[in-house]
Formats: C-alpha cells, structure tokens, sequence
C-alpha cells in the first residue's frame, strides 16, 4: 500500500501530475473527514466548553480550583491588574463587565477585575462520562435494539423478495416480461415522499402503526434490488437450470441451491445497501412510530434534543455511536460493493 500511495510519475522528482493528484485527494480527504473528526472530537466536550466562541479543535474545557469558603469549585482565569502584573485568579461572580476574583493562595482577598483583562485557563480534557451517563438519561438500550431488529429482519426479507422477484423476471418468460420489469424500474421517478400519506393510510388500516413491522414490510421490495440481483442473474447460464430440471429438481430448490449461491457476491451488494438504508432511515418510522418505547435511534436523536433542552454533549456523544455500526459496515465490506455492481453490469 506505501508502495502504490508513493507512486508517481516522474522518475527522479514529482512531476506537475503527481503534484496536482495528490493535491485534489488531500482536498478531498480533507472535505469528507474534516466534518466527522470535528464531531467525535466535540463528543468529548464538556457542556460548557461546546459554548465556548471561538470553537476549538481540541477537547479543552475551562480549569477550576477549589477555594476555601466556597462549596463548588471556581474557574480559573489569568487576570491582569493595573500594574500588568498576570497571575491566576479564581472567578466567584460576574455582574456586567466586572467579575469579583479572588487569589487561591489568599482566599480572603478579593477583587474587581474587568472580563476584557482575564483570559480563562483551559486544559484539555476527554469528557467521556458523555457516553457513559447517556445510558442513565434515557432508554438507550432500547432504541438501540429497535434499530437492530428493523436493520437485520428488513434486510433479510429485502434479499429475499427481491431474489424471487429477480429470478423471475430473469430466468422465466412470460407475456409482459418487459413491461412488469419497466414498471418497477418506472418506481424510481417517484419521491418517496409523495406516498408517506398512502403508505400511513395502509399501515394505520392493518393495525401496524407503533410497531416495528410497520416500519420493517413498506419497504422491503426495492426497485434497485430487483434490478441490481436481475442484471446480475442474466449472466448466470440457462443451462444450469436445465440440468437441474431434468434431474427431477423443484423450482424452489433450483432457486434455493443453485440461483442464491451463484448471486452471493449481488446479495451481499444489496445487503450493505440495506443495512446502510435501514440504519439511517428517519422519515418512514417517524410518521409510523408515536411511542418512544419504539423509537429507533433515529428517532431518539430527534426527541432526545427537545426532552433535555438540547445538551448538546450528550447529543453528539448519541450521533457518534449511531454512526459506529454503519461505519464499519462500509468500512469492512466496501469491496463487495465494488466488485459486485461491477459483475451485475452496473455503469
């Protein structure tokens, strides 16, 4: 891999091509990740030091000392007094522009100082009781469970429908073959939006409504899973089919042992498209579920901002384990992804 990431044109020095590639790919590595590395670094931050302007990179949070006389510990500050002598002092109060100090050695002094002539003390610090004390605030274990069991059971019934459907507009023919294949690659053009008001009516009128399998079945027949598992079965030959057939085979298990093991590297594409839209999903459960004991984490992030009057330290410490699992997901199983778009005959 260093090998190839050090590779370039010229021979001797970098040439003006190398120069410009590894330039738009800093850019680009630059533009994807910078906004990811800023949130799970603010993950580790304080409440209070996320309100501090101007943002930092770093976790730093303001440095406090306990001064004797006073129950809480004070922040620290280094203040300026009208001799330019700088040394730190310890805030008790603030009233307009001036804050009433005192020096930690001499906790029975103190003094008026201007906010503009104090500059805080910051130290850096990993906030990680962030994830640690979300699990108390609210039923994290729950909605994480929710967002499991939708994620795994649609996607094993997304393979499946949609395999069936493939393998039958792909190995049989019949009249108006074409036509039923046009019309469900037709459901593209329609934005999933404009049928939430029939798809409620539906759910609400099988009783599925606050319940998992309302959000799990609208969706588990995709266009582009027909269409990606149908191209890729095209290429697989008639003939096998035939043998099979003559050796007394049902078209289940033609369909069950012989199609399914032969479109592994397809299925396993659909699979990570699944998950990843199972995972991130928020419109289709937030007009399905009402109860938050059915919330998904999606959900969750959503009403956990208004419930606790948006403490933005536990919401980013949430939205960063949230985006764990799909993460990995991606990350591990990228080159399925790429490999098998790439056999289904997907430009």
């Amino acid at each position: 891999m260093l090998k190839f990431l050090t590779r370039t044109r010229g021979r001797t020095r970098l040439h003006w091509t190398d120069w410009l590639t590894y330039a738009y790919l800093c850019v680009g590595l630059f533009t994807m990740f910078a906004p990811i590395l800023w949130l799970v670094m603010s993950s580790f931050k304080t409440e209070s030091a996320i309100s501090q302007f101007p943002p930092t990179f770093l976790p730093y949070s303001q440095k406090s000392v306990s001064v004797s006389g006073h129950d809480k510990p004070l922040p620290l500050y280094l203040t300026r007094d009208d001799q330019g002598v700088v040394r730190p002092m310890a805030q008790v109060r603030r009233i307009g522009i001036m804050a009433t100090m005192v020096d930690p050695a001499k906790p029975g002094e103190e003094i008026r100082v201007n906010i503009n002539d104090r500059t805080p003390i910051n130290e850096l610090t990993f906030a990680f009781g962030n994830y640690t004390e979300i699990f108390g605030k609210f039923n994290f274990g729950r909605y994480l469970w929710n967002s499991v069991f939708i994620t795994v059971i649609a996607t094993l019934l997304t393979l499946l429908i949609n395999s069936m459907a493939a393998f039958a507009l792909s190995k049989y023919q019949f009249r108006g073959q074409k036509a039923v294949f046009m019309l469900i690659i037709a459901t593209l053009m329609i934005p999933p939006t404009i049928i939430l008001v029939p798809v409620f009516l539906v759910i609400n009128s099988v009783g599925l409504l606050n319940s998992l399998w309302g959000v799990i079945l609208p969706a588990i027949a995709t266009p582009t899973g027909v269409f990606l598992l149908r191209q890729y079965m095209l290429t697989i030959p008639d003939e096998l089919l035939e043998a099979a057939r003559m050796d007394h085979a049902s078209e289940w298990r033609i369909y069950w042992k012989i199609i399914l093991p032969l479109a592994a590297p397809a299925l396993a594409v659909l699979a990570i498209f699944s998950v990843m839209w199972r995972w991130n999903d928020f419109l289709l459960p937030l007009i399905v579920l009402s109860k938050s004991e059915y919330f998904t984490l999606q959900l969750a992030l959503n009403s956990f901002q208004g419930e606790l009057n948006t403490q933005w330290h536990y919401l980013l410490a949430m939205t960063v384990i949230t985006l764990l699992p799909i993460t990995f997901v991606f990350a591990f199983l990228q080159k399925y992804i790429t490999t098998g778009i790439a056999s289904a005959g997907v430009k």
